[in-house]
């Protein structure tokens, strides 16, 4: 199955859609969210995506503090809410900029604004994979929605894609994800893309929370349509986002080893491309005169040598080639064809 959101179509055989992710990382600031627009288009990602949220309508202020965290959820949100009034601009921008514009809703209302604004898709958080209601009004609006599933069984996965597919909207892609910031390696359990993809036959990709840009690129290598990975114009800032994020020159080596991969998985068919060919033969060994051999001679084994060019009677032959006569006479080093023996 296939997805496709404005030009780009999404699935098997074709090219990895990846998505930039901004986050939080504007820092409540336009000309750096704008900054951020022109990294993702200098790196030739696909898109970039913003987050569209509220503290008042997303956390209550008794959210107790997450492990290791020293500030309430609910501070922490308000104080990088995107200013919503910016969204008009920043998605007139990254259209400038040939980029798609995607923003993740976290509310009804943001929903309805990006429908406002003409986002072509919803990417769906993994923390509201559960709210069907929201859902399932989302859905409803008719375009495509990429579900990341960060801390998701499969059973919630099914849910949700049916979900959705109850409005009769069936443009759904599923991300793997672990919903950890960062995630180790061993925390990330690649392999459960596959299972993904296997038990629902839609694009599967995956967003990536670790550090670095490995990953991510094993993650192509294993067949992502999708990739999402944030970005940030210094990890060393202060915010949620940042320190997991990639920097200017990591997303550019992204995309550019994004795309050597894809050009490197090729064709499943195991056999000799055109330029091997060329030299196939040169490389390739063959039964050679080790001596002089003259007309009308019984070849024995000591006559013989294994060697390069390949033009001549393949190695696997020696024994049939052993106890033959020659035709002709055979010069030292010279390769020895069928038609000289008998």
């Amino acid at each position: 199955m296939k997805l496709k959101i404005e030009s780009c179509i999404i699935g098997d055989d074709k090219p990895c859609f990846i998505i930039a992710d901004v986050g939080a990382n504007h820092d409540r600031k336009l000309i750096q969210a704008r900054r951020l627009i022109d990294i993702a288009a200098e790196a030739g990602v696909d898109a970039v995506k913003f987050q569209t949220y509220s503290a008042d309508a997303l956390y209550s202020t008794k959210t107790p503090l997450f492990p290791g965290e020293q500030t309430r959820p609910y501070e922490v949100t308000k104080r990088v809410e995107l200013i919503r009034e910016w969204q008009s601009e920043l998605a007139e921008y990254a259209r400038s900029q040939n980029l798609i514009f995607l923003s993740t809703p976290f509310d009804y209302k943001a929903i309805d604004e990006l429908a406002a604004l003409e986002v072509p898709a919803y990417k769906w958080a993994s923390s509201e994979i559960t709210d069907l209601p929201m859902l399932q009004y989302a859905a409803a609006m008719r375009k495509p929605i990429i579900i990341s599933t960060g801390m998701s069984d499969l059973t919630d996965i099914q849910e949700a894609v049916a979900t959705i597919c109850s409005t009769g909207n069936r443009n759904i892609a599923l991300l793997h994800c672990t919903s950890l910031y960062p995630t180790a390696p061993r925390q990330v359990n690649l392999k459960m893309m596959d299972t993904i993809r296997n038990a629902f036959h839609l694009p599967t990709g995956f967003s990536d929370h670790s550090l670095g840009i490995n990953i991510a690129i094993a993650a192509i290598a294993r067949g992502a349509n999708i990739l999402e990975k944030h970005f940030t114009i210094d990890r060393t800032l202060d915010g949620p986002d940042h320190a997991f994020a990639l920097e200017e020159h990591e997303l550019v080596a992204l995309v550019k080893a994004t795309r050597e991969v894809e050009e490197s998985l090729g064709s499943p068919i195991k056999l000799p491309i055109s330029e091997e060919l060329e030299k196939r033969d040169l490389s390739r060994r063959s039964i050679i005169a080790a001596v002089d051999i003259p007309k009308s001679t019984k070849i024995t084994r000591e006559m013989l040598v294994v060697k390069r060019p390949g033009f001549g009677i393949p190695p696997k032959f020696l024994e049939l080639v052993i106890g033959k006569c020659t035709k002709t006479d055979i010069e030292q080093d010279s390769t020895i064809d069928w038609d000289m023996i008998c």
